[in-house]
């Protein structure tokens, strides 16, 4: 299904692509229940997890912009202009979401470092009191919320060309996996379990990837330079 001029929607990569989370999901758990000997494997799990969709954007501003240059310089010299016109759509979901990040950063850093807390005029601790903690139980869920968005739709890529949000993820995916494994190094267990926690992540985002791509060729007809 095609939506928003050349972008495409299709349900079954959906399907597959949350099918994928969910298996991997079990086998990081049933890994953790098999050779997670540590005492806090839950917490270090969690932690890891969530450290992984706030990395994530970042990784996705910092590398992105060189995929989509590569992308857009591969393209047949005749297309670089249309799809340099359709950079719009994800530079806005980056600049809002960089926007948001610096608005809530701002105000906690501002409430926790000014002692304006420590005021005795209700007058102003109560409006400031009110948007720290909009801050903090609507900025940062609303943040994590878009960080997982923005993972997944590779800051709307697919407005540029329908193929870009297969080719970023499958890069990310493995940048991601090179940070996790420099920042907390080998897994606990076997070497089998050691290379399917390490690997079993990006060669399975990849296989995705690799098959929503022939999809998108087989069935829609686009191609990388089309």
């Amino acid at each position: 299904m095609h939506e928003s001029g050349d972008r495409i929607v299709d349900r079954t990569v959906d399907r597959v692509q949350v099918a994928r989370t969910v298996l991997g999901a079990l086998a990081t758990i049933g890994l953790i229940l098999a050779y997670g000997v540590e005492k806090d494997r839950w917490n270090n799990a969690a932690e890891a997890g969530f450290a992984n969709a706030i990395v994530t954007p970042f990784l996705l501003i910092c590398a992105g912009p060189l995929v989509i240059l590569g992308f857009i310089y591969y393209a047949p010299p005749h297309l670089r202009p249309h799809l340099r016109s359709r950079l719009r759509a994800p530079l806005k979901a980056v600049g809002w979401f960089l926007l948001s990040l610096a608005v809530v950063a701002a105000i906690i850093y501002f409430v926790g470092s000014s002692g304006v807390m420590e005021s005795k005029n209700p007058w102003l601790v109560v409006p400031v009191a009110l948007i720290t903690m909009a801050a903090i139980f609507w900025g940062l869920p609303f943040l994590f919320l878009a960080s997982l968005y923005s993972a997944r739709s590779a800051f709307n890529t697919a407005h540029v060309h329908p193929m870009l949000p297969p080719v970023v993820t499958g890069i990310l995916v493995w940048l991601l996996a090179i940070f996790n494994l420099i920042s907390e190094g080998m897994p606990a267990g076997p070497p089998v379990a050691q290379f399917c926690s390490v690997l079993g992540g990006p060669l399975s985002v990849t296989a995705v990837s690799a098959w929503e791509m022939w999809r998108l060729r087989t069935r829609y007809g686009v191609t990388v330079r089309g």
